[in-house]
Formats: structure tokens, C-alpha cells, sequence
């Protein structure tokens, strides 16, 4: 894929998961992870995600991005708020401080992303694709194992 449909993409992503997540929803465990596979294996597949001529920066950029991503979608987990409805269905919703998590990680990317232009290295926009499907895989895993840490009848409440 070009850069600028990598680019769209996950910005078409980030808006969807964005306004999904600041609404109340059944907690589907088994749909959570098909979104992140397809992203990852996309943005895989482009030969351009380490830039070949400044190997070793474009390789600590993308880790170095992974490794935000991954912290951050640790924390977007958290800051979703749980809770078991009267009949029994896991219900999740997005809190300001998801807003907040997913503002600290734009700006963390961004700043990697100046780097790298000061730098020289090309940056490709399959880069951005990988590190959201790490970010919604991560989240996806801590919402889901903080639901399966929830009583029968208990609500939970975290980070209003």
C-alpha cells in the first residue's frame, strides 16, 4: 500500500475505535482481535517499514514506537471503565482519562516521528499501522482480562 492509504487507514481507524470506545458496549471478547491481525499483517507486508539506507535508527524508531504503543495500550486498558449489567453482560466505556491516554500517545508518536525526519530516516506509514494493531491488541487483552477478574454481581468503576 502507498503511504498516504496506510496513512488514511489508520486514521480512519483511530476515529472509529476513538468514538466507539467513549460509548457504552457489550464487551465481545471474540471480536477483539480480528482488527489488530489484519492490521498487523498489512503493515507487514510493506518492505518499506524499516528504511534501508539508516537500517539500524529506522529499526530503534519502529521498536521504540512499538514499545510506546505497547505501554500505552496497557494503560488505555486501564482506563476503561468495567461493569457487569443486572443481566449479567460485561459492559465497558471509554473515560476522559482514555481520551487523555490516547492524547499522551499521539504526542509520544509525533515526537518519535520528528525525530526520525531530523534524523533523515524515511518513515513509512506502515509503521503507524503496526503500532496500532499492537495498541488495540494490548488493550484488547487488558480490558478482557480485567472483565474475566470481575465478580458475578460486582461493579467496578476505574478512573472516572
Amino acid at each position: 500500500m502507498t503511504a498516504v492509504v496506510n496513512l488514511l487507514v489508520t486514521a480512519a481507524v483511530v476515529v472509529l475505535v476513538v468514538q466507539r470506545q467513549m460509548r457504552v458496549q457489550r464487551l465481545d471478547t471474540e471480536r477483539r482481535f480480528w482488527l489488530p491481525l489484519i492490521l498487523g499483517v498489512l503493515a507487514l507486508r510493506d518492505p518499506q517499514i524499516i528504511d534501508h539506507h539508516h537500517a539500524a535508527l529506522s529499526a530503534t524508531l519502529l521498536v521504540a514506537g512499538l514499545l510506546t504503543v505497547l505501554a500505552m495500550g496497557t494503560v488505555w486498558g486501564w482506563t476503561v471503565r468495567i461493569w457487569r449489567a443486572a443481566d449479567g453482560r460485561v459492559l465497558v466505556k471509554g473515560t476522559k482519562a482514555t481520551l487523555a491516554a490516547w492524547g499522551g500517545m499521539l504526542a509520544i508518536r509525533i515526537g518519535l516521528y520528528a525525530i526520525g525526519s531530523a534524523l533523515g530516516v524515511h518513515q513509512a506509514g506502515s509503521s503507524l499501522m503496526l503500532g496500532m494493531a499492537v495498541l488495540l491488541l494490548v488493550r484488547s487483552l487488558v480490558v478482557n482480562w480485567r472483565a474475566r477478574t470481575l465478580e458475578p454481581a460486582q461493579a467496578t468503576a476505574v478512573l472516572h
